[in-house]
Formats: structure tokens, C-alpha cells, sequence
């Protein structure tokens, strides 16, 4: 497995903000990121751009018209595709300190006031998408696992085979056998080991 990125580590950012002055700084604080960034302007179209993607991470107003960053958030959780993604609540520092308690309650990876310092928003944001990335090599790299332990496990029901019959085809079998020790050293060496 190497470790460079595919395309499907690219997965974005979705902003989710009624206020286009506020998807406009969020825009300009993450394009440094060089990530693709979407914009949401409601519960409804976060939700619906989340049915359609992948995302690294989630920024989400807690006020919005409708459905409000609460609602949106218990929403984004009971997605099958989305229900892990990392939600960031940002609001107006003088919203009620409750809210950042219901934040939390609702799943919310973090919870930070505006005006936000926007490095600290930027560098929040850089952890999450590495994190995205790592998740995602893991994941390749348990499916090529997976591919492995059925090619060993075919393997060794061909050699059992082999044996079962009447009469055994030892010869093939100890080729079998050969094989099966080859398959199993590429393995470890794609590994590293």
C-alpha cells in the first residue's frame, strides 16, 4: 500500500450559513487549504449535499431560518453516508452558553464563537481533512487485506482439495503449497515486513 492520496481523499468542506457575508470569510480563510470548498445555504441543502458527496469535514451556523444548525447536525448523524463526518458549530458569541452543551449533545466535533480567530479555524479544519485522508488510507488498506485473506484462503481450499482426493494429488499439492508461500511473502514484503 503507498501512501500517496487518490482523488477520494479530496472530500471538501461544506459550509452551511444563511448569511452569504459569512460563507464569503469562510471561503477566504480555507482557500488557502486548497480543498474544495461548497456552500449550503440552509439545513435542507446541507443535508442534501451530504446525500450526494463525501466531506471531510461539516461547518455549520447554529442559527439559520427553517431548520436551524441543531436540527441540521441530528439530521447529518442520521445519514448512513454522512453520520461520521466531523461537525463544526460556529456562532455568535453572545448566543446562550447552553448551546454549546446542545452542540456537543448533538455530536458536534467542535463549537467555536464568531468572530472565531481565523487561524485557529483554518488550522482546526487542516486536522480534520488529515484525519479524512487517514481514515480513507485505512480503509483502502483493510479492503486490500480483506482481498488478500480470500486469495490465501482460496489457496489453502485448493490445497485441501488436493489432499481430500482419492487418490491425493501430493505433488500438486506441495506446488499448491509453493505458491501459496510465495503469495504469502509478496504480501508481507508490499507490507514492509
Amino acid at each position: 500500500m503507498t501512501a500517496e492520496g487518490t482523488a477520494d481523499d479530496t472530500a471538501g468542506i461544506l459550509l452551511v450559513d444563511d448569511m452569504e457575508d459569512n460563507l464569503t470569510a469562510l471561503e477566504a480563510v480555507l482557500k488557502p487549504l486548497d480543498q474544495p470548498l461548497v456552500r449550503a445555504r440552509s439545513g435542507e441543502e446541507a443535508l442534501a449535499a451530504l446525500a450526494r458527496r463525501r466531506f471531510a469535514v461539516v461547518l455549520l451556523d447554529v442559527h439559520m431560518p427553517g431548520m436551524d444548525g441543531f436540527e441540521t447536525a441530528a439530521g447529518i448523524r442520521r445519514l448512513d453516508g454522512a453520520k461520521d463526518v466531523p461537525v463544526v458549530f460556529l456562532t455568535a458569541a453572545e448566543d446562550d452558553p447552553g448551546f454549546a452543551f446542545r452542540g456537543y449533545a448533538t455530536g458536534a466535533a467542535d463549537y467555536l464563537r464568531k468572530p472565531f480567530d481565523p487561524w485557529v479555524l483554518r488550522a482546526k479544519v487542516a486536522v480534520f481533512l488529515d484525519l479524512y485522508r487517514k481514515n480513507r488510507q485505512l480503509e483502502r488498506m483493510l479492503t486490500q487485506e480483506q482481498a488478500h485473506c480470500a486469495a490465501v484462503a482460496a489457496r489453502l481450499a485448493a490445497v485441501d482439495a488436493l489432499l481430500a482426493a482419492d487418490p491425493p494429488d501430493v505433488p500438486e499439492a506441495h506446488r499448491q503449497v509453493r505458491e501459496l508461500h510465495r503469495l504469502v511473502d509478496s504480501i508481507r514484503r508490499e507490507r514492509g515486513h
